[in-house]
């Protein structure tokens, strides 16, 4: 959990020291989706995974790849051109927040509970506190929207892909190098016409955004399959509440950018409202169902 929490956490670092080296949005988007694919694909053969081979899965994947990867990645970088790395991973914890609220629109939230409809309200209001557009000194902007944007399509993605193409029988490493592999041709076009006018990149561009492929994106997908698979899905989100704090202080310490009373503030209200929106009430255990019913559940060895 510690180096997933590490490895994920960084990369709003890592896309702004690529920004500030002289890399545009659209090559980072480009490189990281090549360079996580190659990792991923690496990893899926070393376990013995297929890639899929049918024409409808892979058009699922393309879907899959635009708001999973081609497009967040992208706007990631557009909005960090105008946001500091801190704020930008804060942001990104909002995520969970667009999957509740696309629940409630394709009708998969029905009779959620007041507690989760109140962590919704929270976490909302937590990113108002953050952006401050009552104040001059707010981080409202077209970045910060494209922040928010980002993490929406986060959400539609995972909405998509948990109902189109988990569970089909593909493996977890196969599935996501091919979805990597699906935003690399996504992603080319953009960059390599953008790459023709921007050509003057530092050698620390080059080494932020190899960190940023291989590590933050090739490896952060192996490790979330190996937590899922070892602990379970619980530690797995619970990596999520990790990911700001993260990013906070490394944008602190590495890029000495200054954190406000009412950024932090607002952290915390959002992290609430997420924690909030995970709520889940629990129903009795199998023994006390069986004794409101009468019965008796059986002892050790029965």
């Amino acid at each position: 959990m510690t180096a997933l929490a590490l490895l994920w956490g960084s990369a709003f670092l890592w896309i702004k020291l690529a920004l500030d080296s002289g890399l545009t949005p659209f090559q980072i988007a480009f490189v990281r989706s090549a360079l996580g694919a190659a990792v991923l694909l690496v990893l899926a053969r070393a376990a013995r995974q297929s890639l899929p081979r049918d024409r409808g899965t892979w058009a699922r994947l393309v879907v899959a790849a635009l708001f999973c990867n081609a497009l967040p990645f992208l706007l990631f970088g557009i909005g960090e051109q105008t946001v500091d790395s801190g704020p930008a991973g804060v942001l990104h914890a909002t995520t969970p927040l667009w999957s509740v609220l696309i629940g409630f629109a394709i009708g998969t939230e029905r009779g959620t509970h007041p507690v989760r409809l109140g962590g919704l309200v929270l976490g909302f209001a937590g990113t108002l506190v953050i952006l401050a557009p009552w104040e001059a000194t707010g981080l409202l902007s077209g970045g910060a929207l494209a922040l928010l944007g980002a993490s929406a399509s986060y959400a539609v993605g995972f909405a998509y892909m948990g109902s189109r193409l988990t569970g089909r029988g593909t493996g977890p490493l196969a599935l996501s190098a091919a979805q990597l592999v699906a935003a690399t041709a996504l992603s080319a076009p953009a960059a390599l016409a953008d790459g023709t006018t921007h050509m003057d990149i530092a050698p620390r561009a080059v080494l932020a955004v190899a960190v940023l492929g291989v590590f933050s994106t090739g490896f952060t997908f192996y490790l979330s399959y190996r937590l899922i698979a070892d602990e379970g899905a619980t530690s797995a989100a619970a990596v999520g509440y990790l990911l700001p704090v993260v990013s906070v202080a490394l944008g602190a310490i590495v890029l000495d950018e200054e954190l406000g009373p009412r950024v932090i503030a607002g952290a915390a209200i959002v992290l609430a409202g997420v924690a909030a929106t995970r709520w889940r009430k629990r129903g009795p255990s199998p023994s006390a169902r069986a004794s409101a019913a009468g019965l008796t559940a059986p002892g050790p060895g029965k």
